[in-house]
């Protein structure tokens, strides 16, 4: 399907554009942003996919849609693990200032954030980003099971379009556990973690922060995440609701 095409005042046609962070340690991101890629085709959204941080948010000017696929942080903060700390110096990644200014212009422009699964660990020394998103992953206290068996995926009784009429669902993917959530934050889906206690732990959410509107789903681990047909249409609607209204 074509880019879509919008109409200015002046009559100058403009291509939707989506910026799409991809890349990182221990995740197939190039086979998930795939994925994501041709859910934001079905909503006619051109995605110009990069691997460079900075490349990525300087690339927002004009832009509808910020989707981060990505696990990208400095690997050197408070409680980081030392398979990771050995690897910052390659690996490690934070955006500089004009970087960090242009998600904020984004946003005060009315642009949408998409933050999928690993979205929550990055940028660990931009605390603007956690509270943008809504939550961040804090080392030594966050936590999930490896990858399987299924767990079932329930929706909240809360009202909104992301979920309307969805019922529980399954899925074979990583279930995070206990992060640092702004408050007031309200969950749309949760699920225990396999062999854990009961405690539902949430999943998804949506809000709106500086202008725009935000939607971290911290399902999508693997392709086979966005194979099940509930959670496919939950990200089709968090694309077009982070990019409408």
């Amino acid at each position: 399907m074509a880019p879509y095409d919008r109409a200015r005042a002046d009559g100058v046609r403009t291509t939707v554009r989506a910026v799409v962070l991809s890349g990182g340690l221990t995740h197939d991101f190039p086979a998930t942003t795939a994925c994501l890629v041709e859910l934001l085709a079905e909503r006619r959204l051109a995605a110009e996919v990069h691997t460079d941080v900075d490349a990525a948010l300087r690339a927002l000017p004009g832009a509808a849609l910020l989707v981060v696929n990505a696990l990208r942080w400095t690997m050197t903060g408070p409680g980081t693990p030392d398979r990771y700390r050995r690897l910052a110096g390659a690996e490690g990644a934070s955006p500089s200032p004009g970087a960090r200014a242009a998600l904020a212009a984004h946003l005060a422009a009315g642009g949408g954030v998409l933050g999928m699964h690993t979205a929550a660990i990055c940028f660990d020394d931009w605390p603007e980003w956690g509270r943008t998103l809504g939550g961040s992953w804090v080392w030594g206290r966050s936590h999930h099971p490896p990858l399987g068996p299924a767990v079932t995926v329930r929706p909240t009784p809360a009202a909104h379009e992301l979920v309307a009429g969805i019922g529980p669902f399954t899925v074979v993917d990583e279930v995070y556990g206990d992060l640092e959530r702004v408050p007031g934050l309200v969950p749309l889906l949760t699920a225990r973690q396999p062999g854990g206690p009961d405690a539902e732990h949430p999943l998804l959410w949506a809000r709106e922060h500086g202008g725009g509107r935000v939607v971290y789903d911290a399902l999508g681990h693997h392709p086979a995440s966005y194979e099940v047909p509930e959670h496919r249409e939950i990200v089709r609607r968090a694309i077009r609701w982070t990019t409408t209204g």
